[in-house]
């Protein structure tokens, strides 16, 4: 069926099921389609919403909601899981960050448009079809073929009502790194149309490479499954985890250090080194192996995401620090 016929609350208790969703139709026939996995529990309960490859070079979502998905029992659960393993069907497709098909970026185009390319016509359905049905909302992205960002649960730092139910989902997951941004979230992310709608969120990250290592995979599996068992969904306490290293900066990744040519790069810092301002963060050389540019921290930080795949253009970020949170 066309996605705009779904309504997730009629959905039948005490089921699970997988379908496919009709989304827009291709030019050489057939529909692009969008997988979706539910599952309801016999007593009603919160809805907890889970998407996955967003970008579609990135798939330790995809491998994590197919392992929640085989565990949850409808017999065992409250209210309603439902989980989009690929969200960017077209970039899954060639494995790469945006759309062959029209060239967007999926996470910067919500809440979308239904009369849009096929990228907003996506944002759109998931938006009003998934997101707004959710009493709880959890994006799981990774930094793909080209970045490296440590595994980590990211949220939005508020004091209000979302912002600290967001907090509390977040420190239950169980993620090394917790990362919190202070308000305002760029427009166009799931997150900023989840916050729209009053839905506490939350998102993942990891090193990514086009890898789904099975340590990234479990973090996420166990994630979603502790925040489950925090909203009361499922029986079970959530699992205890290390406490986390708590940061604290705007997240916005479109915002960093960048080339200012084309070279190969070569980062100086280590994931979640601390650096101090001036310190020699990266440097640019040419084929020959000479120095074209040096790249210097413009401030004290943590380094949060460093660039991974050393073939560089001018413009394409290198290197975002962040700040410390004051509370652990």
């Amino acid at each position: 069926m066309h996605i705009a016929e779904l309504d997730v609350t009629t959905l039948e208790r005490g089921r699970k099921e997988a379908c496919l969703l009709d989304i827009s139709q291709r030019p050489e026939g057939g529909w692009w389609q969008l997988p979706l996995l539910t599952a309801t529990g016999t007593e009603p309960g919160p809805t907890l919403v889970v998407f996955a490859a967003v970008h579609g070079d990135e798939f330790e979502g995809v491998e994590a909601i197919h392992r929640i998905a085989a565990k949850v029992s409808p017999a065992e659960l409250r209210g309603a899981l439902l989980m989009v393993p690929v969200c960017n069907v077209a970039a899954y497709a060639t494995a790469t960050r945006n759309s062959p098909v029209d060239g967007l970026n999926l996470a910067r185009v919500f809440p979308g448009s239904e009369n849009g390319t096929l990228t907003q016509q996506i944002a759109h359905w998931l938006t009003v079809k998934l997101i707004s049905a959710a009493d709880l909302f959890i994006d799981l992205h990774s930094a793909g073929v080209v970045g490296d960002i440590p595994t980590l649960v990211g949220y939005v730092h508020s004091d209000d009502d979302t912002g600290r139910r967001s907090l509390a989902a977040a420190r239950v997951f169980g993620a090394p790194v917790l990362w919190g941004h202070p308000p305002p979230v760029p427009p166009g992310r799931t997150l900023s149309a989840a916050l729209d709608l009053g839905v506490p969120c939350l998102y993942t990250e990891a090193p990514g490479a086009g890898r789904a290592r099975p340590q990234d995979v479990d973090c996420f599996a166990r994630g979603v499954l502790n925040v489950m068992r925090h909203l009361d969904m499922l029986l079970e306490e959530p699992e205890t985890a290390p406490p986390p290293l708590h940061l604290l900066g705007d997240g916005n990744m479109d915002e960093v250090m960048s080339a200012p040519v084309a070279s190969y790069f070569r980062p100086r810092v280590e994931l979640l080194e601390e650096v101090k301002t001036g310190q020699l963060v990266g440097t640019l050389h040419d084929p020959l192996g000479a120095t074209l540019a040096e790249l210097h921290a413009e401030n004290d930080g943590i380094v949060i995401m460093r660039r991974g795949l050393h073939r560089v253009h001018g413009g394409d970020g290198l290197i975002h620090l962040t700040g410390r949170a004051e509370e652990s």
